[in-house]
This record gives structure tokens, C-alpha cells and sequence, in this order.
């Protein structure tokens, strides 16, 4: 079918509950009157070049292809109040669209990050329409997305996506801005006051899992949910972990056989801004076989779906992984893996870990009785982001952490060189013991690759703020001097480290701008600009034996 047989029509205006009309575009194909409908719901303007052509290519297959301004955004009535609105606009929407007399009743829907979001805040209302959803680099909450699993905000997603308040984007007044200096105001509170952006200040006067947050969260509601998802996400995406929660909760826990039997998930080696893509980013290229043509894998989905044509999806394992380092595609049962063998590698040293340039080891043998690893961490001075799981490109991806490495406030712990291969996929976590000079401050830990020629490739990370170290709900003040145990989530990953490669585990107290400095004083991290220097020690002792959890795949 060529673009010439495609039928559009513009602004339509759906009526909400409420009487606000959202303006929807809609391209159906001229030679069929009644088709199933898939639906993507935007904050970014529905005229946005990449949906339109989605757009296309899905009504060229058979579909009517609606996109939809969000209530408060472009050509849409009404105030855009950020997540909170889309639950009941996309159920009003989703009943509207299926009894449209060009729709055959059913709709699939599709999007990515927001419009993700926008897909699953609905899916507990069960509208009997909605069949398939596709959702890509969701979240399944938001303090997920903006303070993660560590209680630490994530400064860089909190700040672009305040900036894009009003009711258009501003897209290239954010790359204008002086980004730099944005993040380093203080205090966090007032950062963007300059344009006024409510969600913004929103965020920062929510720093627990509190009822705002609950308000509009998966969580306790899968039962509710009906419809079978594909998920997509990526390694470097910063809502990785977010897809991998939302999959499990569908998977174990959605209301009927079907929703759970169904679902699927997909994971490559991509960035937030890259997903489906092979183009070259970071410092390792994981060749043209990471593209993944994502219309036609949302065409092969509905086509099963919402048509009922067998095109073999419903025989494949639910899991589709691109495992970095082999740098080729797998087909999995579940997840975890059932054959995981979580292994222990703990931190050693002689008492001087500090930079690529110290004694730090990592070994699967406990420690005895070592000198303990210490550091001073100056808010003044944090630890640059470097590659991982950045909102934004230039920060994300397979980044060489060397330049990091160097500095005296991170610690380096590397294994021996491998004999063999060694295949980590799955969850990866961080136990440390430690203490801080501090009466509240951070801990970080990244997982990296050595190559042999030395260069050290970023694989996953996590953080935890010590206050909340034991609930995001009821977050409380250490004791300067006094050892804790800290659980740091590195979310989760897939890569074989080849034989001659080394496994390197770096703790320091700061990943910046990614995360927001701690300011070690204990004071509100919203409204605080008073920083202090803190010293702090990382223990590995048979009493306090610290280490990284590697699910290791047998070979």
C-alpha cells in the first residue's frame, strides 16, 4: 500500500469526561472502512516526524493509527498536569477510539518514555477495547523514575523534564541552556525558578515514597490489568530497571492467564534516546546487528494481537536479551535466569584503593582482616557522570571510565585477568560496610569491563542515600563513626567478560549531574546550600566482608 492510500484526517477532538476536547490525528488505510486501532498518546506533538511515520507504515499494514495530544499540550484543551491527568484521559480515549465506526473495536497502543507511561497508567481501568500494549522505557512509578531505588534524586531527568513545563517543549531552548551552571544551583528547590516549573519543585518536595508518588503507581494494581505488554527497554536506558519491574508485575501478577502468559520483554544495548538503533555511541560498537526495526516488531505483535494471525511470537521465550561483550541476541524462559549462580566478589586491599593507581582487588575469596579504604568526598567537587544510564546521550552509554578512575575519592577494585569467559546477566547488586564522618551522605558503585588494552567499559551503576538506606518511606540520619551496611542496586545488565578481560568494581559517594550531590550536612536536599567535606570508610573484614552479587550464567 503506498503513503497515497493512507486516509488522514487532523484534530479530531475527543471529547473527555470533563467536557475538555484532546485533539487526535488519525491515519487509517482508504480500502478497509472498519480496522483495529493502535494508539500513542504525546506530551511531544503529535505531528512529531518519527510517530507520523510509525504512523504510516502501521496504517499501510492494516491499522488505523491514532496519535493524540495530551490534555494542556499543543493543539489539546484543558492544563497539562503531568502523569496525574493521563490515567483517566487515556481510558476516556481508549472508549472513545473503540467506538469509532472506522474501528473495529480493538486498539493496541505504543510510545516511548512518557508515552510509555501514558500506556500503563490506564491498564488497571481495563478498558474492554485495549488488547496489546507496547510500551517502551516506561516506568512503573515515577519516584522510580526521578529518586530511584536509593532515594537519590536523579537530578538530570528531574531538571530536563521541569524544563519542558509549559505547553510545548521548548526542545532547542533546553539545548541552548547553560546546563552546567543549571545544575549546580543551589538550593535544588528554586534551580528552575527562572521559568517556573511546579512538577519540578513538585518533585523536590517529595523525597519519600509518599502519597503523591502513590497516587500514580503500578504497584498493587496489577491484578487489575487485563491486556498482554511487550516491553522494550535498553541496558543504558535510565528506565531500565522501571521496565524490568513493570515486566515482572505483569508477568506474576496481571489479572488474567492470558495478560500474563503473553507478555514479553526485549532489552538491546541501547540508550534512553537510542532504542532500536545500532548507531555508534559510547566507546564500544556493538555492530549492526543491535538494530531492531521496532514498527515491524509492533506490527508483528499486533498482527497476533488484535488480527489473530499466527506470526509465531506466542512460541518464543518471553525474554529477548542482547548479551554485550559476545554482542548477539538470546532467547530466555524467565527472569532472573533460572540457572543464575549469584557469586560473591569481595573487596580487597592493602588500605589504598584510591584510583585505578591503587591495590583494590576484587576476588570470589572473603577477606580477612584488611586495612579499611578511605576517602574524602567534597559536594564542592563531585564525581562526573561518565557513561551508564543517563536521561541524557552525551552522558549514557558504554563510556571508558578511565578519566574517572584517576581520581583519589574513587575506589578501584579489579580482578586478575580472566581464563575464561564470564557471562553476568541479570540483577546486580552492591553490599557494602561502611562509615561516614557524615550525618548523611551517599555511596555509589559502578560495574566495568577492562578490555586488555585497558580501556574500562561502563556497564550498570547504582547509589544509595544513607537516609534512606533501610526505607524510601521512613528515611533516618546515620551516626558520624558508626559502620552500616549498605544494599546498592546496579539495576540490571547482560555482558560476557572475555577471557583476558578483568571484572572492576568503583565505590566513591557521587555521580554527578546523573544524581544530585549530597551535601553531607543532613540538612533537606531541596533547600540546603551549606556543604561539608566527609571522610569515608569502606571496610572489608572478615566481620564486614564487602562485596558485588554477580549473577554469573554457567557457559
Amino acid at each position: 500500500m503506498a503513503a497515497t492510500d493512507v486516509r488522514i484526517e487532523l484534530d479530531l477532538k475527543v471529547p473527555m469526561r470533563d467536557g475538555v476536547l484532546l485533539s487526535a490525528d488519525v491515519y487509517r488505510p482508504l480500502s478497509v472502512e472498519r480496522v483495529p486501532a493502535v494508539l500513542c498518546r504525546t506530551i511531544y506533538d503529535n505531528q512529531e516526524p518519527r510517530y507520523v511515520e510509525w504512523a504510516y507504515r502501521f496504517a499501510q499494514a492494516g491499522y488505523a493509527a491514532v496519535i493524540q495530544d495530551c490534555r494542556g499540550r499543543y493543539d489539546s484543551e484543558g492544563v497539562w498536569t503531568p502523569y496525574l491527568c493521563e490515567i483517566e484521559d487515556g481510558f476516556d480515549t481508549q472508549q472513545w477510539l473503540g467506538a469509532q465506526p472506522w474501528c473495529d473495536g480493538q486498539i493496541g497502543t505504543f510510545g516511548i518514555s512518557y508515552l510509555g507511561f501514558t500506556q500503563i497508567l490506564p491498564a488497571p481501568l481495563r478498558s474492554p477495547h485495549t488488547k496489546a500494549l507496547v510500551p517502551i522505557a516506561n516506568q512503573e512509578d515515577n519516584y522510580g523514575l526521578i529518586y530511584c531505588d536509593g532515594g537519590a534524586l536523579q537530578l538530570q531527568t528531574a531538571m530536563h523534564f521541569g524544563w519542558i513545563g509549559g505547553r510545548t517543549c521548548q526542545t532547542q531552548s533546553w539545548q541552548l541552556v547553560d546546563r552546567a551552571r543549571l545544575y549546580a544551583r543551589l538550593p535544588l528547590l528554586s534551580a528552575l525558578d527562572v521559568i517556573d516549573r511546579p512538577i519540578y519543585r513538585t518533585f523536590l518536595q517529595h523525597p519519600t515514597f509518599d502519597e503523591y508518588w502513590k497516587s500514580y503507581t503500578l504497584k498493587g494494581k496489577y491484578e487489575q490489568v487485563q491486556a498482554p505488554a511487550l516491553f522494550i527497554t535498553g541496558w543504558y536506558d535510565n528506565l531500565v530497571h522501571e521496565v524490568f519491574k513493570t515486566f515482572r508485575g505483569w508477568r506474576h501478577e496481571a489479572g488474567t492467564e492470558a495478560a500474563r502468559a503473553q507478555t514479553k520483554l526485549l532489552v538491546g544495548p541501547w540508550t534512553h534516546t537510542l532504542i532500536g538503533s545500532a548507531e555508534h555511541f559510547g566507546d564500544v560498537d556493538f555492530g549492526p546487528g543491535a538494530a531492531v526495526d521496532l514498527p515491524a516488531l509492533h506490527l508483528r505483535w499486533y498482527d497476533q494481537r488484535l488480527k489473530g494471525i499466527d506470526t509465531g511470537i506466542d512460541q518464543e521465550g518471553p525474554v529477548r536479551l542482547f548479551v554485550m561483550g559476545a554482542n548477539t541476541w538470546r532467547t530466555e524462559q524467565e527472569w532472573p535466569l533460572a540457572r543464575t549462580r549469584y557469586t560473591r566478589y569481595y573487596l580487597h586491599s592493602r588500605g589504598r584503593a584510591n584510583s585505578l593507581f591503587g591495590d583494590g582487588v576484587l576476588s570470589p575469596t572473603p577477606p580477612d582482616d584488611e586495612p579499611a579504604d578511605i576517602f574524602w568526598y567534597d559536594p564542592r567537587d563531585p564525581v562526573p557522570t561518565l557513561g551508564g544510564q543517563s536521561l541524557l546521550l552525551e552522558d549514557s552509554g558504554p563510556r571508558d571510565r578511565r578519566p574517572v578512575e584517576r581520581r583519589d575519592d574513587v575506589l578501584v577494585y579489579t580482578t586478575p585477568p580472566l581464563a575464561e569467559d564470564v557471562e553476568v546477566t541479570g540483577p546486580v547488586s552492591v553490599t557494602l560496610y561502611a562509615e561516614s564522618s557524615a550525618p548523611d551522605t551517599d555511596f555509589t558503585a559502578t560495574l566495568v569491563d577492562v578490555h586488555p588494552n585497558g580501556k574500562a567499559i561502563h556497564l550498570c551503576e547504582g547509589i544509595v542515600r544513607a537516609r534512606f538506606r533501610d526505607s524510601l518511606e521512613h528515611p533516618a540520619p546515620i551516626e558520624p563513626g558508626q559502620v552500616y551496611e549498605y544494599t546498592l542496586s546496579l539495576w540490571e545488565t547482560s555482558n560476557r567478560f572475555l577471557a583476558g578481560h578483568r571484572i572492576r568494581l568503583e565505590v566513591s559517594s557521587s555521580n554527578f549531574p546523573r544524581f544530585s550531590r549530597n551535601l553531607n550536612t543532613g540538612e533537606d536536599q531541596a533547600t540546603s546550600t551549606r556543604m561539608e567535606v566527609a571522610q569515608q570508610t569502606v571496610l572489608h573484614t572478615g566481620r564486614f566482608p564487602s562485596f558485588v552479587l554477580l549473577p554469573i550464567i554457567p557457559t
